[in-house]
């Protein structure tokens, strides 16, 4: 509803931050460079997967300057027409999409690729939860713990029913993503700590009984909880021992590279998804220990410059968006390198900006363009939009 935008806009100075652009295109040069090295033990099948990154970063940028033209108004005007379609294609997934390595989690479009509304689904959760966040900071300055709760009720219903829907396909990387866009953005805003507490009590002691079921008893774990979810907690577990093909290779290839790898396109030896969720340890093989702190130095800055723009003046709306892409690129960065090198379970969590992927570098992408566009709002410019 357009009634419900309310706040006061005094000035706009346009300017565009190339430091960020700066920050994409050598995302992009690394991404591209190392995709084509994976490619050596990938199979002709797959197609020039490294041509591909190029042209989905192609439309990427396209994407960057028409949200960028656009302005984040209109993406948080129409907030919870992005969520609603979001969902909608969540569902769809479960009722039509094939299943492909046995999980309902992309359309398939001919001689184009494939579609994976989960990417986009964690930006429609971004622009919903701000809004809603921004409404209530606006109508409740002092919130009661009553007032407080049923906030939480309200939001945390807009984050459970795309998660119960990604959770089906199933996709439990997503939903660990949803959850931790939520609990930053909840953090930024500002509400009672007791709230965290509580939370993750619920949470830890639900893990808890899912877990201890899961050691305890396989049988029953699997009647009640079904063959998909074990598969995963088993793919989860592989880490304590650093066994599994993926691991296990990729620890090879990494540990094997000394300080200046094994040199480009020259990645020793074979392991699974090494394109997508091993794309790190490609990198690090060819690059050895000096490339690969150059590799984490460039995303540590990134995420700097996020957290700088963060703490500046800028809309409340923007300031609750920006907690939720900050945490969930630093979560994906460190999810995917510890995986890489055994440190962390592995989750399928790709690495942001570098893993190949169109839905998911597009789905940065627009995160950028929103990000560009908070750059440049510096007056005082304070909206939301009501639940």
């Amino acid at each position: 509803n357009n009634n419900d935008l309310r706040g006061e806009y005094m000035f706009r100075k346009k300017k565009l931050d190339v430091s960020i652009l700066f920050f994409i295109i050598v995302f992009a040069i690394i991404s591209v460079v190392t995709i084509n090295s994976a490619l050596t033990y990938l199979s002709s099948d797959v197609g020039n997967l490294a041509l591909k990154q190029c042209i989905w970063y192609l439309v990427g940028f396209l994407l960057v300057f028409i949200i960028f033209k656009l302005k984040n108004e209109y993406l948080y005007r129409n907030a919870w027409f992005f969520y609603a379609l979001c969902n909608l294609l969540l569902l769809c997934l479960l009722l039509f999409a094939p299943p492909i390595n046995n999980s309902k989690c992309w359309f398939v479009i001919p001689k184009i690729g494939s579609f994976q509304p989960s990417e986009f689904t964690k930006i429609s959760l971004m622009l919903v939860l701000g809004s809603m966040i921004s409404n209530f900071r606006a109508n409740y300055s002092d919130p009661t713990v009553k007032e407080e709760f049923i906030f939480l009720v309200k939001s945390f219903i807009v984050v459970l029913i795309p998660s119960i829907l990604t959770f089906l396909e199933p996709d439990t990387g997503a939903v660990i993503i949803y959850f931790i866009i939520y609990l930053c953005m909840l953090f930024a805003s500002g509400i009672r700590l007791r709230w965290f507490a509580i939370l993750g009590g619920l949470a830890l002691l639900a893990v808890g009984i899912v877990v201890g079921c899961y050691f305890t008893s396989e049988k029953l774990f699997v009647s009640i909880f079904g063959n998909n979810l074990y598969y995963r907690f088993e793919r989860v577990f592989d880490w304590k021992s650093g066994s599994g093909l993926q691991l296990e290779n990729a620890l090879a290839a990494i540990g094997s590279a000394g300080v200046f790898g094994h040199g480009y396109n020259k990645t020793p030896i074979y392991f699974p998804e090494s394109g997508t969720d091993f794309i790190f340890a490609v990198f690090a093989s060819n690059f050895g220990l000096l490339g690969s702190f150059l590799l984490l130095l460039l995303l540590v800055l990134f995420d700097g410059k996020l957290f700088v723009l963060a703490m500046k003046k800028i809309s409340l709306t923007d300031k609750f968006v920006l907690a939720g892409v900050i945490g969930m690129l630093v979560f994906q960065q460190v999810q995917n390198i510890g995986m890489t090198i055994g440190l962390l379970p592995i989750t399928g969590i790709t690495l942001p900006f570098i893993s190949y992927g169109g839905s998911s570098l597009l789905s940065y992408m627009i995160l950028i363009g929103i990000i560009l566009n908070i750059n440049e709002e510096k007056g005082k410019y304070k909206y939301s939009y009501g639940l």
